[in-house]
């Protein structure tokens, strides 16, 4: 008669790290828009990024010497802490149909990033200035604020918004309707096309779920620089196998260590609106 032995059990665990760890990174949206830090090579489970003001300089006068600016720094502290989710793989589970490895994979790799998602969305609502209103559709016009609000506060470079899937298509709406944008042009004809713009307003566009509806059916996306949030990572997707043998199965504990932070206000904009279709 055939046996599962541990070495047969090993092979089933590394199928579900690898499906884990490849679920996490593709799933998580957020995490490729702000800015990162990698702390797991130091000490500590703070960290403290250092911002420094604007300065001017100004004209000078021959044989008038320069008056010096005192240069006062701020700082944001980022504190990590432990996140986690678990699943009980029985052995049962291990001879029966289906494939219990990328299955289980792909619901630990989605907590996980789904989790990070949703910790960096929450900071949305703490930037100071917004746009849109409750109850009303996000517009086109909503984001073309956003970026001229970015852009006068001197932020340079790329810029992304992370909105609702409802509030997207309220987007596409706005901008394929030819009576209110008959100048649309490239983009508008595009989203005509494919129901997708891509960048508007020079705004990468992106959906996600993760973005939260309240009980009025309104939600909180936002336009953001990488500079506006961060992340650091003490600690990468990890998942441990631990046999529990009263149990006759072995529990699969998936955990990330990680914080997350606003950087500066200045460089995102929430984006306020109504989340019904």
């Amino acid at each position: 008669m055939a046996a599962t032995t541990s070495s047969t059990l090993d092979d089933l665990f590394a199928n579900i790290i690898a499906q884990a760890r490849f679920t996490a990174e593709e799933s998580s949206l957020l995490i490729g828009l702000v800015t990162q830090y990698n702390i797991g090579s130091q000490a500590g489970k703070t960290i403290q990024v250092p911002k420094y003001p604007q300065i001017s300089a100004s004209a000078l006068t021959e044989g008038t010497d320069l008056t010096s600016t005192t240069v006062s720094t701020s700082s944001v502290s980022i504190t990590v802490a432990e996140v986690g989710a678990q699943v009980l793989l029985t052995d049962l589970a291990t001879m029966g149909a289906g494939n219990p490895a990328s299955e289980l994979g792909t619901v630990l790799g989605n907590a996980i990033a789904t989790k990070i998602d949703t910790d960096l969305i929450a900071l949305f609502d703490g930037f100071g200035t917004s746009f849109g209103s409750a109850g009303a559709e996000t517009s086109v016009a909503d984001l073309f604020k956003a970026a001229a609000t970015l852009r006068a506060n001197k932020v340079t470079g790329s810029i992304a918004a992370v909105v609702h899937p409802y509030q997207a298509y309220a987007i596409k709406a706005n901008l394929t309707n030819t009576f209110a944008n008959p100048n649309g042009g490239d983009a508008q004809n595009e989203a005509m096309r494919n129901g997708y713009v891509g960048t508007i307003a020079g705004i990468d566009v992106y959906e996600s779920a993760n973005v939260t509806i309240d009980g009025s059916g309104d939600c909180k996306g936002a336009v953001f620089a990488p500079e506006a949030l961060a992340i650091a990572m003490k600690r990468d997707f990890n998942i441990e196998p631990q046999r529990d043998a009263s149990n006759r199965a072995w529990e699969l504990n998936a955990t990330a260590v990680y914080g997350v932070g606003e950087l500066d206000d200045s460089y995102g904009v929430e984006i306020l609106g109504d989340a019904t279709l």
